[in-house]
C-alpha cells in the first residue's frame, strides 16, 4: 500500500477517534452520575491519546493529519444532546447513544485492518481496536445495567 492510501486510512481513523473523544465529552456532560462522568472523561482522554498516535503515523507517512471529525459524528452528538434535553439527562439514553458511537469506531478499525498495512502500523491499529472493543463492551455493560435498574 502506498503512503497516500495509508494516510487516507489513518485520517479516517483520526476522524472517528475525534468523534469518539467529543462523543465521550458530550456524554460526560449529559449524565448525572458522577462515576459515569469520570468514566466518560477518562475515555475521552484515551481517544485523544489514540489521535496523537495516529497523527504521528500520518506525519511519518508524509501526510497531514485530519483536523476535524465527521459530519455523522457531529450529528450524532447533536442527537445525544437533543434526546437528553427532552428526556432530562437520562443516563440510559446517553449510554445507548454512546454504545452506537463505539460500535461505529469498532467497525472503522476493523475496516482499516482489512487493508494491507505495514507491520508496525498494523500492530498499533490492532492495539487501538482492542481499546475500542473494550470501550464498546464496557459501555454496553453499563447500558444493560441502566436498563435493568430502570425495569426494577
Amino acid at each position: 500500500m502506498d503512503n497516500d492510501k495509508i494516510v487516507s486510512v489513518l485520517n479516517g481513523l483520526i476522524e472517528i477517534s475525534r468523534d469518539g473523544a467529543e462523543g465521550f465529552r458530550t456524554c460526560a456532560e449529559d449524565v448525572d452520575d458522577a462515576a459515569l462522568k469520570l468514566y466518560f472523561r477518562n475515555r475521552a482522554e484515551s481517544c485523544e491519546k489514540a489521535i496523537h498516535e495516529l497523527n504521528a503515523e500520518v506525519r511519518r507517512h508524509g501526510g497531514d493529519p485530519d483536523a476535524g471529525g465527521t459530519l455523522t459524528g457531529t450529528l450524532h452528538r447533536a442527537w445525544v444532546n437533543l434526546r437528553t434535553a427532552i428526556i432530562s439527562q437520562d443516563n440510559l439514553t446517553v449510554l445507548e447513544e454512546c454504545e452506537r458511537g463505539e460500535a461505529a469506531a469498532v467497525l472503522a478499525y476493523e475496516s482499516a485492518l482489512r487493508e494491507e498495512l505495514p507491520g508496525e502500523l498494523r500492530a498499533l491499529l490492532d492495539k487501538q481496536l482492542d481499546g475500542a472493543k473494550r470501550n464498546h463492551d464496557r459501555v454496553r455493560q453499563l447500558r444493560d445495567a441502566a436498563r435493568h435498574s430502570k425495569v426494577t
